[in-house]
C-alpha cells in the first residue's frame, strides 16, 4: 500500500513539474529595450583634442572648439549626455567599431574610403586642403613643393590626398608625418620643414592668431566636407542625431555657434 502511494506522489510530482514548465513556456519573453549608444544615456565623442578651432583644449586644459558646441547641443536635443574622448587620429575606425566611442566628430572628411567603414551625417561644413608655408616662402604652388621637405597629419584628409597623388608624394625630398596638425606647425616656424598640406579652416584660424608666421597657398589640392562618423550599423543614433542637426540649422543654433568661431555662419544649408 505504502508502495502505490508512493508511486502514485511521484507520478503526480512530474505531471505538475512538466504542467509547470509547459505553462512557463507560454509566457513570452520580454524583449530588451535596443541600447542606442555604447554606454547608456551617454553620447561618446572621440576627437583630436589639437584640432582647433574644431576641437583643442584651451589654456585651462578644457576641450572647446566649434565641433565641440555642435556636439553638445545636438546631444542636449537627442537627451545624450555628451562625453569627450581624446582619441589618436589614425586609429579613428578602430576606435569607433571597438565602441569606445559612439562618433568621430571633429573636422572629420566624408570621403568614399571612409564611407566603407563608417556611416556618416550629411555634410554641415565645406573645407579645401592646402599648401601652408612659412610667411615670405618661395613656395609659390603645388609644383614648388618638388625637392622639399613636407608635412602632414596622420591619418588626415591631407595625408590621403598626398597618398592618392604618387607623383606628388615622391617629389618631395621627405614626407613628415604628425600626430597633429599642430606639431607640423611648430615645425615649419622652426625651419625643420618647409611646408604642411593640411585643413584650410585651422590654417586660417591660425593664421588669424600668427599673422606673420604662416602663409596659405591660393592653390587647393582638394575640395571637401565634413560629417559626422558613426558605425555603419548605428542607424538609430545616426537618425536621431540628424534629426538633432537638422533642427539646429533650421533655428539658426548651428550659425550662431559658427559666427563664434569664424565670425560669420558657414554652415552648409
Amino acid at each position: 500500500m505504502k508502495k502505490s502511494i508512493a508511486i502514485t506522489t511521484i507520478l503526480a510530482g512530474i505531471f505538475l513539474f512538466g504542467f509547470g514548465c509547459a505553462q512557463k513556456s507560454e509566457v513570452p519573453a520580454q524583449k530588451a529595450e535596443a541600447q542606442v549608444t555604447a554606454a547608456p544615456g551617454k553620447f561618446i565623442v572621440g576627437l583630436d583634442e589639437e584640432f582647433p578651432p574644431m576641437g583643442f583644449r584651451d589654456e585651462k586644459g578644457n576641450i572647446v572648439g566649434f565641433d565641440v558646441d555642435l556636439a553638445k547641443e545636438a546631444a542636449k536635443r537627442m537627451g545624450l549626455e555628451v562625453v569627450f574622448q581624446p582619441i589618436d587620429w589614425k586609429s579613428k575606425e578602430l576606435e569607433l567599431n571597438s565602441k569606445k566611442i559612439d562618433a568621430i566628430w571633429n573636422g572629420l572628411t566624408i570621403t568614399e574610403e571612409r564611407k566603407k567603414n563608417m556611416a556618416f551625417s550629411r555634410p554641415y561644413l565645406k573645407n579645401r586642403q592646402v599648401i601652408i608655408t612659412a610667411a615670405g616662402s618661395n613656395i609659390k604652388g603645388k609644383t614648388d613643393l618638388a625637392g622639399k621637405r613636407v608635412g602632414t597629419q596622420e591619418g588626415s584628409a591631407g595625408y590621403d590626398v598626398i597618398e592618392a597623388d604618387q607623383a606628388l608624394k615622391n617629389s618631395f625630398k621627405s614626407l613628415n608625418t604628425y600626430p597633429d596638425f599642430v606639431a607640423a606647425l611648430t615645425d615649419i616656424k622652426a625651419g625643420r620643414i618647409d611646408a604642411v598640406i593640411g585643413d584650410e579652416i585651422l590654417a586660417r584660424y591660425y593664421i588669424a592668431k600668427e599673422k606673420d608666421t604662416f602663409s596659405i597657398l591660393d592653390e587647393a589640392l582638394s575640395d571637401e566636407v565634413y560629417g559626422v562618423g558613426l558605425r555603419l550599423d548605428d542607424t538609430e543614433l545616426l537618425a536621431k542625431l540628424q534629426k538633432a542637426l537638422d533642427e539646429m540649422i533650421a533655428d539658426g543654433t548651428a550659425g550662431k555657434i559658427s559666427e563664434q568661431w569664424f565670425g560669420k555662419d558657414i554652415i552648409l544649408k
